[in-house]
């Protein structure tokens, strides 16, 4: 049964070549169907008869459609995706593949990825620090988060016990 709600991804004319990469990151994901522009679409669409127009993939169960829609659209960080890691090296890897061969890295565990395509990764133990029932504890994590790029949990359980790490993690 097709899933309720799922996600669109416009490209220009990557979808085959984002999905393929996205299947790759991810366990437990696969490329589900192709779709190809109909002949007479030309004029309307600029893209040419038998190139990609769809490609339906899921990750970990969830579904997605990539789009060659045109460069019309463009990706931003209003719309991410949250990867919840469940230690660092989890964490490092997505991180790590996700940056590779043109991705960017930005503040607090954010990044872009080859494509523009946002994410957060986010390993749950910060989640736990931010949520420490001792505030003070809770706001030296937070300060700390908001000097790192790459999540680095050793630097957070530093900033919670009191120590000052004084350096950006990445």
């Amino acid at each position: 049964m097709p899933q309720k709600i799922s996600t669109c991804l416009w490209f220009d004319s990557e979808a085959e070549e984002a999905a393929a990469f996205y299947t790759s990151v991810f366990p437990n994901s696969k490329v589900v169907s192709t779709q190809r522009y109909p002949e007479g679409g030309e004029g309307v669409t600029g893209k040419p008869a038998g190139s990609v127009m769809t490609v339906s993939f899921e990750i970990e169960g969830r579904e997605f459609l990539a789009l060659n829609g045109g460069d019309d659209f463009k990706f931003n960080e209003s719309v991410s995706f949250i990867i919840d890691c469940k230690d660092q090296e989890e964490a490092d890897h997505y991180w790590n593949t996700l940056t590779t061969n043109g991705g960017q890295e930005s503040m607090c565990g954010w990044l872009k990825d080859k494509y523009g395509v946002s994410w957060q990764i986010a390993p749950r133990r910060l989640n736990e620090l931010l949520a420490d029932p001792d505030k003070e504890r809770a706001k030296r994590v937070m300060h700390a988060m908001l000097q790192m790029r790459r999540i680095d949990i050793a630097a957070l359980e530093e900033a919670a016990n009191g120590a000052s790490k004084n350096q950006s993690a990445g």
